[in-house]
């Protein structure tokens, strides 16, 4: 079997354990996985590794994005139609489900699906039957289920978005990808391995990261996650004719960011004016206005750019004044 394992690149301990969870989890019998992540964290590559790493890999790994369609015709796209089931059906269609037997399906933006759909996606999780739209006979199928989400689902569950029973059933076995800001200098060896791939791809020969790109990279928060800097380092392949990147070619928003957290830190008098606690509460302050202002004042945001739980952020703009206790 090939080493699907390599395709999570980076040396990180967030990413190692990534690595072993995955492998546990496709060498597993469990017919329901759900992976949380934000966007552009490669919840689509987790998924399809866990399908290759499972002896059903050399079945058919099926794609659904649940966003894509809207529910009518999302539940013929899942489950397929019989002839004349509704108007404009001129012949039975068999459904993605259907066409995954003995595979996988992954159901991407899970939170997205309809509330009628989910209850006809639980029974079909429970039972492992389905029936196509206007049909009478049940169709059996053996199908893995790999759902991902951006979005806490219990939240969803608590609005009344999100079927409770649906969600303790996907919740079996849950990954977390961490986010790339959590992942310390496998940005840089991310960026050297969209770098090698681009150079194939475009015929290139670039040598890689300025020195000086290499601490803005480390700096910056990467929002968008491996999407982002993949996209990125293309944009730049595409436009740029030096064999070298260099801060310029980055855009403004990105050196903004990173220029911002290094001015308030230079700012700081310490030239004696203040004592090391000062300095230190000072610096606190700044970053966590900064990450406030990144995250558009949301709490739970914020304590995930600074690398925080929830409770100590609070905590911290409690101490510094920033919050009344």
């Amino acid at each position: 079997m090939a080493d699907y394992g390599s395709e999570l690149v980076g040396t990180s301990p967030a990413i190692e354990a990534l690595r072993r969870l995955v492998e546990r989890i496709g060498g597993s019998p469990t017919r329901t996985v759900l992976i949380y992540g934000e966007t552009g964290v490669g919840k689509g590559l987790v998924a399809r590794m866990i399908h290759q790493m499972s002896s059903r890999a050399n079945r058919d790994f099926v794609d659904i994005n649940c966003a894509a369609l809207p529910a009518n015709l999302m539940e013929s796209e899942l489950f397929g139609h019989e002839k004349g089931a509704f108007t404009g059906a001129i012949d039975r269609k068999l459904g993605l489900v259907e066409a995954a037997d003995h595979g996988s399906v992954f159901l991407d933006e899970i939170r997205e699906l309809d509330l009628t759909l989910q209850a006809k996606l639980l029974t079909l999780l429970d039972t492992q039957q389905f029936r196509r739209v206007g049909a009478v006979k049940p169709v059996k199928v053996d199908v893995r289920f790999i759902a991902a989400t951006n979005k806490v689902l219990l939240s969803e569950v608590t609005s009344g978005r999100f079927r409770e029973d649906l969600y303790y059933r996907l919740q079996v076995v849950a990954v977390n990808l961490p986010a790339l800001r959590e992942r310390g200098e496998d940005v840089l060896t991310l960026a050297r391995h969209f770098i090698a791939r681009f150079n194939k791809s475009y015929g290139r020969t670039m040598r890689g990261l300025a020195p000086e790109t290499e601490k803005i990279f480390l700096r910056y928060t990467w929002p968008g996650n491996v999407r982002e800097l993949e996209n990125l380092l293309e944009r730049i392949f595409i436009l740029e004719d030096e064999d070298m990147i260099l801060p310029q070619h980055l855009p403004d928003r990105i050196l903004r960011s990173v220029s911002g957290r290094v001015d308030q830190f230079a700012a700081m008098p310490l030239n004696g004016s203040e004592d090391y606690h000062a300095a230190t509460d000072s610096f606190q302050r700044a970053m966590i206005s900064q990450a406030m202002a990144e995250a558009n004042a949301n709490p739970q945001e914020a304590a995930k750019l600074l690398g925080l739980s929830r409770h100590a952020l609070r905590h911290q703009m409690t101490k510094l004044g920033l919050l009344k206790s």
